[in-house]
């Protein structure tokens, strides 16, 4: 969800919808990042440790942790978002997680919420490149889909009512289908919980 229009509705332009190839359209969760939700205190209470936030956005998760007294960072490609995380009193840096990460190797959690995961389209590259970053026995805390519906990737774009962005691609990993994208990752799921209907799960490398 990177680009003109993602950064244009974090600085609370035109409302975006998320449009799916069917044509079916969707608003685009901004309130949903701005501010802490349900579900997400069981999240962060499971940060032990420097904690690395992948995919920050305007870092509602980040900015609760360093006001808990956790080394916490925060990390997205759009610079909007990290502007706005650093406005608010938390750390973060504009980088792809693909490319050079502050920390790597040292960080005791590593965050991917509110369904990060499907970034890019390819979960098992993504989880691969995760579970690099933290310390050797710490662990990664994703948001996946409710069980059922089956793995997937889809085509998406972001749309006002002004202009259409680019189509991208979108993975969904829901609970059930985490078990086996970890063992294809040579890592190891220790648990799961479901908070406000939104489902969660640890693992480590």
């Amino acid at each position: 969800m990177i680009g003109a229009l993602y950064e244009e509705a974090l600085r609370g332009g035109p409302p975006v919808e998320i449009e799916h190839a069917d044509g079916r359209r969707r608003p685009l969760p901004v309130q949903d990042w701005l501010r802490l939700r349900p579900g997400d205190g069981g999240l962060l209470a499971r940060c032990a440790g420097a904690t690395l936030d992948v995919g920050s956005g305007p870092g509602r998760l980040t900015v609760a942790l360093a006001r808990r007294g956790i080394p916490v960072l925060g990390i997205d490609v759009a610079p909007s978002a990290v502007a706005l995380t650093v406005a608010a009193g938390g750390p973060a840096l504009c980088r792809d997680v693909f490319g050079r990460v502050p920390g790597a190797g040292r960080w005791d959690t590593v965050l991917l919420a509110d369904g990060n995961i499907g970034i890019g389209g390819d979960p098992e590259a993504l989880l691969r490149r995760v579970l690099a970053l933290p310390v050797p026995g710490g662990r990664v805390l994703l948001e996946v889909d409710p069980p059922g519906g089956g793995a997937r990737v889809e085509p998406l774009r972001l749309r006002s009512h002004r202009s259409v962005g680019e189509w991208f691609a979108w993975a969904h990993v829901p609970a059930d289908a985490v078990a086996g994208l970890a063992a294809g990752c040579a890592a190891t799921v220790t648990g799961f919980w479901e908070e406000a209907g939104r489902w969660f799960v640890a693992l480590r490398s």
